[in-house]
């Protein structure tokens, strides 16, 4: 099987297994970088060290995490054609990642959650600022929200998470406030929670960042703020009013336990308290 007709065998299936448009496209530009490096050759004549050659030419240029993502893709890409039967040997099997040291996650604190707050100018800004920090969502599960996917009566919402699996996500007063507001002040009919404030039809994740990129400028916060971080600042703010570890992975759709048990390192009131109760 040509590489070309792999990727696009590959990319069906996983399209059927419920893999999100974000996983493929970034799958996608590691197949283009593959093929323009292997060219459309049979994937029979792909041996294990032609693929660490390939590896080795984008070590250098490459951080260890984007490596890693590139490892996996292949591994991937050539496990299910050697399941499949269209190769006879996998030559990816023993490619290894190379080891990422885990981060800690970036967070705001309470005070610049608050300087934010204060720079949102519209409904439509407070409405999503609020959305995205009483929810812990991924700006990926807010984008697909329609209107009728909030449940007004206990301020919640189902939203699809990696896997396109569902989850019940609950947002608090401030943010049930200025919802309301913000869709009581729309005039058109689009079933999208969140429009573009011209022409209104969906909102991008590319718009959504640009909001919050607009706000923290605003907000005169000397730091590079992104819309994950609210995430993680939910997260830590959870952690630190007491919330156990299994209810926070829970609301925040991890499938594994270990990538909430990295926020049980955040420095946070939590662990001062500790620390001085123990010491």
């Amino acid at each position: 099987m040509l590489l070309t007709k792999a990727w696009e065998a590959y990319k069906a299936e996983k399209r059927i297994e419920g893999f999100s448009p974000h996983t493929l496209n970034a799958y996608h530009l590691q197949a283009n970088l593959l093929i323009r490096h292997f060219e459309d050759i049979n994937t029979h004549f792909i041996t294990t060290q032609g693929i660490k050659d390939y590896l080795a030419a984008s070590s250098e240029r490459l951080k260890p995490s984007s490596l890693a993502h590139r490892i996996r893709f292949i591994r991937s890409l050539f496990r299910w054609l050697h399941e499949e039967g269209h190769i006879p040997i996998n030559p990816a099997a023993k490619i290894k990642e190379p080891k990422v040291g885990k981060r800690i996650p970036k967070f705001l604190t309470e005070r610049e959650i608050e300087h934010l707050r204060e720079a949102c100018q519209t409904s439509m800004e407070k409405a999503l600022f609020e959305f995205m920090f009483s929810t812990g969502c991924r700006i990926g599960e807010i984008v697909s929200l329609d209107r009728n996917c909030i449940n007004w009566s206990n301020r919640s919402a189902i939203v699809k998470g990696k896997g396109d699996k569902e989850r019940e996500v609950y947002f608090n007063i401030r943010c049930d406030i200025w919802l309301k507001r913000y869709i009581q002040e729309r005039m058109d009919v689009d079933r999208s929670l969140f429009v573009t404030e011209r022409d209104p039809h969906r909102m991008s994740i590319a718009q959504m960042r640009y909001v919050i990129k607009r706000i923290s400028k605003r907000a005169g916060i000397d730091k590079t703020i992104h819309p994950h971080q609210l995430r993680h600042s939910y997260a830590t703010h959870l952690l630190n009013n007491g919330a156990p570890l299994d209810v926070i992975q829970s609301l925040l759709g991890h499938e594994k336990s270990e990538t909430t048990r990295i926020y049980a390192q955040l420095s946070g009131r939590l662990r001062q308290e500790f620390y001085r109760k123990y010491f």
